[in-house]
This record gives C-alpha cells, sequence and structure tokens, in this order.
C-alpha cells in the first residue's frame, strides 16, 4: 500500500483502492485541488479499505499542510449538480471531522456513503486536521458525495499554500 501526494504536481492521478466509486471520488478531490496523486491498496473488506484509503491520504497531506509557508488552513463552496457542499479545514493537535451530512442510508456505486464519513475520519485523523464538512443543498447521494470531495480537494489545496 503507498500513497503520495505531490502539491506543484502535473495533475497525474492514479488511484487503485478496489473500490470505483472511492477512485472516482478521489479522482475528483485530486483535479479539483490540483494534486498529483498515487494511491495503491491491496484488494480486501470494503470497511478496512476506506479506513486506509483515508490513512494513507492523510499521512501523504500531514507534511504538505506544515510545511514552511502552507497557510494550514482553507475552505471551499463547490457544487456537484445540484448539491453544494462545504469544506472548511485547518491542520490541528486535536483532529476531528464535524458533518450535517447523513448519507447512511444511501449506497452508491455499490458502496454505503456512510462509509465516505468513515473515510473521512481516517483522513481527519491520519493528518491531523478539524475538518467541518456541510452540505448546503444537494439530495442525489452521489452528487453529494462529488461536491464534498470537490470542495475538500480545493480547501487541501488553499491549505498546503497553492
Amino acid at each position: 500500500m503507498s500513497a503520495r501526494v505531490v502539491a506543484a504536481g502535473t495533475n497525474g492521478v492514479n488511484v487503485a483502492t478496489g473500490l470505483p466509486v472511492l477512485d472516482h471520488l478521489l479522482t475528483l478531490l485530486a483535479r479539483s485541488g490540483r494534486f498529483e496523486l498515487s494511491l495503491e491498496l491491496p484488494p480486501g473488506e470494503a470497511e478496512a479499505e476506506v479506513d486506509e484509503a483515508g490513512r494513507s491520504l492523510g499521512e501523504a497531506f500531514a507534511p504538505l499542510l506544515r510545511s514552511s509557508g502552507a497557510p494550514g488552513h482553507g475552505s471551499a463552496v463547490l457544487p456537484a449538480q445540484e448539491a453544494l457542499a462545504q469544506v472548511a479545514l485547518e491542520a490541528s493537535p486535536t483532529p476531528l471531522l464535524a458533518s450535517n451530512v447523513d448519507l447512511s442510508a444511501a449506497r452508491v456505486g455499490g458502496l454505503h456513503s456512510d462509509l465516505a464519513a468513515r473515510f473521512l475520519e481516517s483522513l481527519a485523523r491520519a493528518a491531523g486536521l478539524t475538518l467541518h464538512v456541510r452540505l448546503i443543498d444537494g439530495e442525489d447521494s452521489q452528487h453529494v458525495l462529488e461536491a464534498i470531495f470537490k470542495a475538500l480537494g480545493v480547501a487541501l489545496s488553499k491549505a498546503c499554500g497553492r
């Protein structure tokens, strides 16, 4: 398992988690934030893969968020179709996820959408982030997740000083 993030990269994205919907969401995150991203996981249980992807990506972002010249905080509001999401984050010694999004009953691409919350929690813990996610508008679960991950990419980009 490996994860690599380059803040000033060429926007190359190579994501292989074994979960196509997570691959899609992470690709949106990288492209929206203009990061070069490489993340490969061995196949396994969906819950374990989601946790590992969040942890690995968080560990890759942690040094970028704390590098010289990086503000360590960022926010963004982005749409995906009818959905509109806001993400605000800050490098913090007390990581946490605060969210008003409840997709516990939804499934997107065969993935229980509450696994997205697990991913975000793992990412916040491993990167050392206070991470706020707000759904401003949206009904379609896939569009909601796409808006969240796009906003997350832009917020991370700002926090890394891009």
